[in-house]
């Protein structure tokens, strides 16, 4: 199998004065370049999930989720030690709490999963360490979205969530016809700075007569994104079939062309199904951020569940898929059946990237793929996987946040029960500083930085 590897000592200034040229479309720019913003005195706020306590597998994260801030400078001083899940504070989750935080990391959002509160909005001010004060009010939003919703914040100035849910499919029949399943999507708005809702729509969002009358329906939506122009949410999806001649779930089955749900912004109404030619995957990702709004103005998204491996998407500014833009992440590494768990945008059309693999090695602990990280650029379409110390027990299905400060990207790594430490990624030349160690906890994992 092969693979490129980034190196440690990797010189970054061999690579600081490169252009890079911008792939282009009918809405592409070219350009210089140009560093991410940089905030000073940013805090890292690292989050821990923690194992289950009733049926507990180790790296389940559904015993909640626990998050400790860290400066800057502390995060990349390898001298420094840091028990998150003995010092830290307890967010508000009965399971594994679906997190955002401001662009400058000095506040963090949080919708509660599962569980008595489940559905249940709150914000706090970071102030170090163990320091989160709490601010605004209590919104819950499980009377729309239920107690278990998805949701991410759009790239906006801070200003927006978006929540969005699907209830369970339900199969309609002409007496023994079978004719069509269908949920009732809702999708909600979320005023981050008042902490109130601002928007509640709920529709059913048919299929073609074709694909309904095969089964195919809308199982899940997650991971929204803002378009460019600002008046477009395109929402990922999770497609699933029943099998028409007996209305049970059809595990096994020839999936459509990946699909997304267009919705007009901020009113959330007029929902359209886009569909690719390229992936044929689901676009929902898992518990973070799915598609980003490049540098080019076009969207980019990722795949999951792909039978021809995770794929890179890309929609354009007049929110359709373009087909002419093929990226395959088995192609760009040289390997087969790719999952991305989790990425992010870093800039000048670089993403990190948390995926696994076919084949790869299975823990003992927790039953799940090894995972690995890769830098890819979305303009040449390669990718490389970055050189840190990997280890079979390294699970990223569940990861929900890198940090972007400038060409910096702070990632937290820890196998499952097993101590690790934030990694420090330059985006441009995959230069990797190693930061501060993180204890962990048997059955726990950390599960981003925010």
């Amino acid at each position: 199998m092969r693979k490129t590897v980034f190196k440690f000592a990797t010189s970054a200034a061999l690579f600081s004065t490169l252009i890079f040229s911008v792939s282009c479309s009918d809405d592409d720019k070219t350009g210089a370049t140009t560093e991410p913003p940089i905030t000073e005195g940013r805090w890292i706020t690292v989050a821990g999930a923690v194992m289950g306590v009733t049926d507990a597998t180790p790296g389940d994260g559904n015993g909640g989720t626990i998050v400790y801030s860290i400066s800057k400078e502390n995060a990349k001083d390898p001298s420094k030690s840091f028990d998150v899940f003995e010092n830290g504070f307890v967010v508000p989750s009965n399971r594994t709490a679906r997190l955002q935080s401001s662009q400058d990391g000095s506040t963090l959002f949080n919708i509660a999963y599962g569980g008595a509160n489940g559905g249940e909005y709150s914000k706090y001010i970071v102030g170090g360490g163990q320091n989160f004060a709490q601010t605004g009010a209590l919104v819950n939003i499980s009377q729309y979205a239920g107690t278990s919703p998805r949701w991410a914040k759009l790239f906006d100035g801070d200003k927006t969530g978006i929540a969005v849910n699907v209830t369970t499919p339900t199969v309609v029949a002409n007496g023994t016809t079978y004719v069509r399943t269908r949920g009732t999507a809702n999708v909600i708005s979320l005023d981050l700075v008042n902490s109130l809702i601002s928007q509640a729509k709920s529709y059913e969002i048919p299929l073609t007569d074709a694909e309904e009358i095969q089964g195919h329906h809308i199982f899940r939506l997650d991971a929204p994104v803002l378009n460019k122009a600002g008046n477009k949410l395109i929402i990922g999806t999770w497609m699933r079939k029943t099998n028409p001649a007996t209305g049970l779930n059809q595990t096994e089955f020839t999936r459509l062309g990946s699909k997304s749900v267009v919705v007009d912004y901020p009113s959330l109404e007029n929902p359209v199904v886009i569909t690719s030619t390229v992936g044929f995957g689901d676009t929902s990702g898992y518990r973070s951020f799915n598609a980003f709004v490049g540098d080019d103005g076009n969207i980019y998204q990722a795949t999951q569940r792909d039978a021809n491996g995770s794929h890179i998407l890309r929609i354009n500014q007049n929110n359709q898929y373009d087909n002419s833009y093929v990226f395959s992440l088995d192609d760009a590494l040289g390997i087969s059946g790719s999952y991305i768990e989790s990425w992010k945008y870093a800039g000048n059309g670089k993403a990190i990237v948390a995926y696994t693999h076919e084949g790869a090695a299975v823990s003992s602990i927790s039953n799940q793929s090894q995972s690995f990280l890769a830098l890819i650029d979305l303009n040449t379409k390669t990718a490389q996987q970055v050189s840190v110390p990997y280890d079979v027990d390294l699970y990223l299905f569940q990861y929900q946040g890198f940090v972007i400060d400038g060409f910096d990207i702070y990632v937290t790594l820890a196998p499952v029960g097993k101590d690790g430490r934030i990694y420090i990624i330059n985006s441009q030349t995959g230069n990797v500083t190693e930061g501060a160690k993180l204890i962990n906890k048997p059955g726990n994992h950390f599960s981003g930085a925010f």
